[in-house]
């Protein structure tokens, strides 16, 4: 959702031009949030355009104020504004949702990762988060020999000082922004 939104240029850039040493992994469940959040941000963008519409209405109504005719033309602007950034949104998020499932490796749900969410009590209230996480310990322990990374803007759960040590203490280094791991991945070819 991050590139979706355009709140992450260096993330959408990373994805179109993967570097042959970067293995990307992803768990599927990203997969089914980012398409949940992507049709709950559609049901509110509805919503606010119907309260635009009724807006709209009830200064369409009005007959006298110069300021009910410009607040309906701006309403009306703001309307197509949306619709256009919803269509822009919409189209960046299957464009990363294809590069994804074509470059990405998924780890998908096991017997052995849902059990493990029943041994390790963190993110509690937060399950999906508590999946993604176990998901990528669960890869990690696999690929022993490896760099791991993680990289998301979620720091308000995976920037949590026990989930932090979670992943130092399973050699995954963990980025909020792909700026700083570019960064990081630039030193070590130095």
């Amino acid at each position: 959702m991050g590139i979706a939104k355009g709140q992450d240029p260096q993330a959408e850039d990373l994805l179109k031009n993967t570097p042959s040493s970067i293995h990307l992994v992803i768990p599927s469940i990203c997969y089914v949030e980012a398409m949940t959040t992507l049709e709950q941000e559609e049901k509110y963008n509805l919503d606010f355009l119907h309260r635009l519409k009724i807006q709209i209405n009830e200064a369409e109504r009005e007959q006298i104020s110069q300021n009910a005719k410009r607040l309906v033309s701006r309403l009306r602007q703001c309307q197509v504004m949306l619709n256009k950034r919803t269509n822009e949104i919409e189209q960046r998020f299957y464009a990363t949702f294809h590069n994804l499932s074509n470059k990405a490796e998924m780890i998908t749900l096991n017997h052995d990762i849902l059990q493990s969410i029943l041994n390790r009590n963190i993110l509690s209230k937060h399950a999906i988060d508590r999946l993604i996480l176990e998901c990528i310990i669960y890869h990690a322990r696999l690929h022993t020999s490896e760099n791991k990374i993680f990289l998301s803007a979620n720091t308000k759960e995976f920037g949590k000082r026990e989930v932090r040590e979670i992943l130092q203490n399973n050699s995954i280094q963990y980025f909020s922004k792909t700026q700083n791991f570019l960064g990081w991945l630039q030193s070590q070819s130095n």
